[in-house]
C-alpha cells in the first residue's frame, strides 16, 4: 500500500477543523475537545498556524501525545514562520514518534510578500522554492516513517504544484464546485481535503456568514480566496450580494441530515476527506455543533 493510499485509509470521508485564532482555546481545552471528537467518529481534527497562535510543531506533538487513535492535520504550518528544512525535520519527527497519525499541511497564508528576508516572491515561486528545500533536506537525512505532505491550494498553478511536488491538496474556504475543479487538476492519485464551512441553520444565517467571510478576505487582501472564487464563475455581485448560489456553495447550511447529504455529493465529486469548520462564535460552540453533527456525518 503506497503512502497516498494509506493515508486515505487512515482518514476515512469526515474530519474536523478547529479555528486556531482567535478562538483558540487553552491547551487542556483542546486536548478534551479532540478526544471528544474523535470518540464521536471524526477521523481526523485539524487546525492551523497564523498570528496570535501556538507554534505548528510543538502545538501537534503535544495533541498527538494526549489524544490516541485519531489523525491530527495542520492546516497550515506557515512558510513564512521556518525554514523548509526545519518543516520536513518537524514532520519527521512527529510521524516517526505517531506513525500514521500526522499530515504535514504546508502554505503561504495571508503574507504574500517576504520582506522580513529582504525579498519579495510570487506565492508559486516561494512555495516551490520552500518545498525544494524540504526535499533538500529530506534527501540528505530521510524520514524514518513517512509522513504525507499537502499544500494549501486554491488556484490552477498551486494546484498543479500540489500534484507535482507534494502528496496532494487542501483547498480552504472555497465553495463545493472548487472540489471537481480540484480533482480535475490534481489527476486520481493525489489526496484532496478540503476545508467546508457548514451551519445549522438557515439560508439567512448562512448568508450572514458568508458576508462576514467576504468582509475578513477583503479586508486582509486574501487574492487566493477572492481570485478563485471569481475562477469558478461567482461574479462581483454574487460575492457582494451575497447571491443565494454563492451563500449555498460556500456555506452547506440546514439541519444534520441536509449537511450530511450535501458532504456526500462533495465526496462523490472527488474529495478524500472533507473538513467541517461550522459557523460559529466560539471554540466551544465550534466542537458542540461539531458534537451535534456527528451522528449524521460520520456514519
Amino acid at each position: 500500500m503506497t503512502l497516498i493510499e494509506d493515508t486515505r485509509a487512515r482518514l476515512g470521508a469526515i474530519g474536523a477543523w478547529l479555528p486556531s485564532a482567535p478562538l483558540a482555546p487553552p491547551p487542556d481545552v483542546e486536548r478534551t475537545a479532540t478526544r471528544r471528537l474523535a470518540e464521536a467518529g471524526y477521523r481526523s481534527v485539524w487546525s492551523g498556524e497564523g498570528p496570535g497562535t501556538r507554534e505548528v510543531f510543538a502545538h501537534f506533538g503535544d495533541l498527538l501525545a494526549s489524544v490516541p487513535d485519531v489523525v491530527l492535520g495542520a492546516g497550515i504550518a506557515n512558510v513564512w514562520l521556518r525554514r523548509g528544512v526545519t518543516a520536513e525535520k518537524g514532520g519527521a519527527t512527529l510521524a516517526h514518534a505517531h506513525p500514521g497519525r500526522f499530515v504535514l499541511g504546508v502554505g503561504i497564508g495571508h503574507d504574500f510578500q517576504a520582506t522580513k528576508l529582504g525579498e519579495e516572491y510570487r506565492p508559486i515561486d516561494r512555495m516551490r522554492a520552500y518545498l525544494a528545500d524540504m526535499d533538500a533536506a529530506a534527501a540528505e537525512n530521510p524520514a524514518p516513517v513517512a509522513f504525507p505532505r499537502v499544500l494549501a491550494a486554491v488556484g490552477p498553478k498551486m494546484l498543479e504544484l500540489a500534484r507535482e511536488g507534494a502528496d496532494g491538496a487542501h483547498p480552504f474556504a472555497q465553495p463545493v464546485s472548487h472540489t471537481p475543479y480540484a480533482r480535475e487538476i490534481l489527476g486520481p492519485d493525489k489526496l484532496l481535503i478540503p476545508q467546508q464551512t457548514v451551519l445549522l441553520g438557515s439560508r439567512e444565517d448562512a448568508r450572514a456568514s458568508v458576508r462576514r467571510s467576504v468582509a475578513m478576505s477583503r479586508e486582509h487582501d486574501v487574492k487566493a480566496y477572492l481570485a478563485g472564487w471569481k475562477r469558478l464563475g461567482y461574479t462581483e455581485a454574487d460575492i457582494d450580494g451575497p447571491s443565494d448560489r454563492f451563500v449555498d456553495d460556500l456555506v452547506l447550511w440546514g439541519d444534520a441530515g441536509t449537511i450530511a447529504k450535501r458532504l456526500g455529493e462533495l465526496l462523490d465529486a472527488g474529495a478524500d476527506h472533507v473538513l467541517l469548520t461550522p459557523s460559529a462564535p466560539s471554540f466551544e460552540s465550534t466542537v458542540e455543533t461539531l458534537l451535534e453533527l456527528a451522528a449524521e456525518v460520520t456514519r
